[in-house]
């Protein structure tokens, strides 16, 4: 039975063997979900040859772990297989915007829920992409974020528990980063430190800044600079040995 609030979007292309699989995390300030950050990124991977899995997660009231619980669990049942589609469960990732960026961060840095049965290494995703993440809960973050997610006042130790940027280590699977510099909602600094810290762990990273645009851009076609990032990130995902060839080329080719 698929976890609550999972659908599942297959990849297009027919390719032979299984393909990688990505979960998707839409933004919302852990009060709702963004539908823009949703069905459509997934039908963007799809149309990469990846199997793209969204997922509406638990937000206010819940707290903290709820919504890391259902990432988990989704991470977890992605791998598994017990959805029919042929994934390859080595190549299970997660692409998240804003909040959906902060659970992203979290469930790729080994965030703990305190449940046993989902504090797994296979609910750690082998790839990242944070799209204007809330990366940081104790530096320039988005105190919407915090309240919805962990209540008032939330003591300095779990803070710093759910800072991605303070807990990444060697085994933190590579990242693909975008935000705009003048984000007046998450400031551009939660990227820039999370990627920091991938590089002083030796984790490959790639980071995009453009000078302008608003929170929440989605896919943001468009406008102008941010509307390269799903080509940038396609084209990542392509060296990465994620996406398919002919789709990315066909994609270019449409632009």
């Amino acid at each position: 039975m698929a976890p609550r609030g999972l659908t599942a979007v297959p990849a297009h292309p027919e390719a032979a063997g299984p393909r990688p699989a990505i979960l998707v995390l839409p933004g919302g300030g852990y009060a709702r979900q963004a539908d823009h950050e949703a069905e459509p990124v997934a039908e963007w991977l799809a149309s990469l040859g990846i199997h793209a899995f969204v997922l509406r997660y638990r937000v206010a009231p819940h707290r903290h772990p709820a919504p890391l619980e259902d990432a988990k669990e989704a991470m977890l049942y992605i791998r598994s297989g017990q959805h029919g589609l042929a994934v390859d469960p080595d190549r299970v990732g997660v692409l998240g915007f804003s909040a959906g960026g902060h659970l992203a961060a979290t469930l790729s840095t080994a965030a703990a829920t305190g449940n046993p049965g989902l504090d797994l290494p296979a609910a750690v995703p082998d790839l990242t992409v944070l799209c204007y993440p809330v990366a940081s809960l104790t530096h320039e973050t988005h105190q919407g974020s915090v309240a919805n997610l962990l209540g008032d006042a939330p003591p300095s130790n779990l803070l710093a528990a759910l800072s991605a940027e303070l807990n990444v280590t060697p085994g933190t699977p590579p990242a693909f980063l975008w935000h705009t510099a003048d984000d007046e909602a998450v400031p551009v600094s939660n990227s820039l430190n999370y990627a920091r810290a991938l590089f002083a762990a030796g984790v490959q990273a790639e980071l995009h800044v453009f000078p302008q645009g608003r929170h929440g851009l989605g896919l943001a076609p468009g406008e102008a600079g941010p509307e390269q990032w799903t080509s940038l990130c396609a084209a990542w995902l392509e060296r990465a040995g994620w996406a398919d060839s002919r789709a990315v080329a066909a994609a270019a080719s449409q632009r």
